[in-house]
């Protein structure tokens, strides 16, 4: 992997999270607006409880999930001395922590739609600060990759638009 292929994952990678997150946003807030209302129905069937306790169930898991699946791939970089391979690793855990939150944001509008529960509204809440903690930035790389200064210019020369 070189300097380039660096900057074009890296670019790549940035636009999947705004793809995710402009996804996600308007859905929900639709769905909250919805359920804030009172004035709109859309006539949805009953979903058995259980779906209910299982959405959440579920919510809450991949959230924890997402966050410590993250955590052990990052590990792995430090198995390795060149730059690329470490941002690769990186690259790669911080696309699939991204569509397990997007996965949650759906979970979350579906489980607010069908229950009206609040419970939805902080799940989602939750994944919105892990989409704003989590996003890339040439500073959570040097720091989550322990990088020293002259690799952490490399990433942020890569990181910059053309």
């Amino acid at each position: 992997m070189n300097y380039n292929q660096l900057k074009k994952d890296y670019k790549s990678l940035e636009i999947l999270v705004l793809i995710l997150m402009v996804i996600s946003l308007p859905l929900f807030g639709f769905v909250y607006l919805y359920y804030n209302s009172g004035n709109l129905n859309f006539d949805l069937p009953e979903l058995p409880d259980f779906v209910n306790g299982l959405l959440i169930g579920l919510a809450i898991g991949l959230l924890l999930g997402q966050y410590v699946i993250f955590h052990r791939k990052l590990k792995l970089s430090f198995e390795y001395e060149e730059l690329f391979d470490k941002v690769q690793i990186y690259i790669q855990a911080t696309r699939q922590r991204f569509y397990f939150l997007f996965l949650i944001s759906i979970l979350s509008t579906i489980g607010l739609l069908f229950y009206e529960n609040a419970t939805y509204v902080v799940i989602f809440a939750l994944t919105l600060i892990f989409y704003s903690l989590a996003k890339p930035t040439p500073d959570r790389i040097k720091r989550l990759l322990k990088l020293t200064k002259e690799q952490a210019e490399i990433v942020r020369q890569a990181s910059r638009p053309e």
